[in-house]
């Protein structure tokens, strides 16, 4: 380019300029050194001279580095120029240092240092971070605590539930039952409970048989399902063949449960219908027919309330009466203590014990002879030491008749003195106490004049 053409760029002349300027510093150096060289240096000289090699090299490395070189020139006898990758190279580098840029604005004009994102934005919901140190618990919504409890194993399962079913025998509550059931994890168990609870009604009474009953019932929709029973009751037929070792009445009783099962709607109304032409069990097909039959019986019936009789409690007076009545008549024409005291506990009626007492006092007294008196004597000892005739239930069965004294010797005029051997031969063996016995009343006869009452009769 000659000097008289215009430069091509405003800003090519003073870059020009300086890269002139530079050359001539060079050369100037140069010339100074090269004179200097024939005479020795003193030290402020030497120091300078070192200066200005330092100088050079700077001016060097600033000619030829640029961002895209990858070269790291070394001056020339002097020391190595920093690393462009450190800061001390990057002084006045723009670019930012942490790779996250110089909190300027986005080409979008979205983002930067304190600006949330760009305008009519819209964020999406995120899962907070339980990491966050901004993290809150309790902020995240309502929190459940659940406390888990395990599923019960078979043998643990009979170990709760057998005693729960002995006491439900004894109070009869279904509800408190309930509560009890749904305190365990049954999972899969739960077929156990009823099986567990017919199998021990099956070695109890009537009324616990009742009472099974009626917790079938009252289990079904709250604890279990009516295919749960179903289940129960399958595994029973199965057993049946061990059952009857204890039980020999075993398929007759499991044939009346399924009838009142099938009759509380604890069980499917097809469950004797999935049996039809499967059954291979003698003991099974004989249970399957006693529910038939009942149920064909009481087709019109919406409960079978009394497949298992009345229970004691439930029973009227006369019945209770009656039946005590032909038991003590029984026993003194057979004279089997054992069979008496069964027939007793079969009536299931402890408070109505000393109905029993005063009826076999009054037989004793309106029977003849000396047999009756030491039978009954021996009953009620046996039922005294068995404790299934409590002494309070002793004492008011003998106090009704001494109560009833007066109106029995119009038809029995030996009473008294019948009543005073029996009471006397009830005190030596211990049926009754001393304080009974001296209350038993005593009959007075007549004195004469000669027996020195001063010529007057009293009675």
């Amino acid at each position: 380019m000659s000097a008289a053409d215009p430069p091509a760029c405003g800003s090519a002349a003073p870059a020009l300029a300086t890269c002139q300027a530079g050359s001539e510093d060079e050369v100037l150096e140069e010339e100074l050194l090269d004179g200097e060289e024939s005479r020795p240096w003193t030290p402020q000289e030497k120091a300078l001279h070192e200066a200005r090699l330092k100088a050079k090299a700077k001016r060097r490395l600033r000619r030829t580095s640029s961002r895209d070189s990858a070269r790291e020139p070394v001056p020339e006898g002097g020391e190595p120029g920093p690393d462009p990758s450190s800061p001390k190279g990057k002084t006045n580098d723009r670019k930012s240092r942490m790779g996250k840029g110089r909190g300027l604005p986005k080409k979008g004009g979205a983002g930067g240092k304190g600006v949330w994102g760009a305008p009519g934005l819209v964020y999406g919901y995120q899962e907070p971070d339980a990491r966050d140190p901004n993290y809150d618990e309790s902020s995240q919504g309502n929190t459940v605590y659940a406390t888990v409890v395990p599923e019960l194993e078979e043998g643990e399962l009979e170990k709760n539930v057998h005693p729960m079913v002995l006491e439900y025998f004894e109070h009869g509550d279904t509800v408190e039952v309930v509560e009890l059931l749904r305190e365990l994890n049954l999972g899969s168990q739960k077929h156990a409970v009823p099986s567990l609870a017919v199998a021990l009604a099956l070695e109890g009474k009537a009324s616990h048989r009742e009472l099974t009953s009626r917790l079938l019932s009252d289990l079904v929709g709250k604890v279990m399902t009516s295919e749960d029973i179903a289940r129960a009751f399958d595994k029973m037929l199965t057993d049946l063949p061990d059952l009857i070792l204890d039980t020999p009445e075993a398929p007759q009783m499991v044939g009346q449960f399924i009838a009142r099962a099938v009759a509380d709607h604890a069980l499917p109304l097809d469950f004797l219908d999935r049996y039809k032409g499967r059954v291979d069990c003698e003991h099974a097909r004989a249970a399957l027919d006693r529910a038939a039959v009942l149920l064909r019986i009481k087709r019109d019936v919406n409960r079978l309330d009394n497949v298992w009789g009345v229970g004691g409690g439930q029973r009227p007076v006369k019945h209770l009466i009656k039946e005590m009545s032909l038991l003590l008549r029984e026993y003194l024409l057979s004279g089997e203590v054992s069979e008496a005291e069964h027939c007793l506990r079969e009536l299931e009626v402890p408070h109505f014990h000393h109905e029993l007492v005063y009826e076999a006092v009054v037989m004793v007294l309106e029977s003849t002879g000396e047999m009756p008196v030491i039978m009954m004597v021996k009953l009620l000892k046996v039922l005294w030491e068995t404790g299934l005739v409590t002494l309070d239930q002793m004492n008011r069965g003998f106090q009704r008749v001494y109560d009833e004294l007066g109106d029995i010797s119009l038809d029995v005029p030996l009473a008294h003195r019948i009543l005073e051997r029996l009471v006397d031969l009830c005190f030596e063996e211990g049926v009754i106490t001393k304080q009974l016995r001296d209350t038993c009343p005593a009959r007075g006869r007549k004195r004469f004049v000669s027996e020195g009452d001063g010529g007057q009769i009293k009675q």
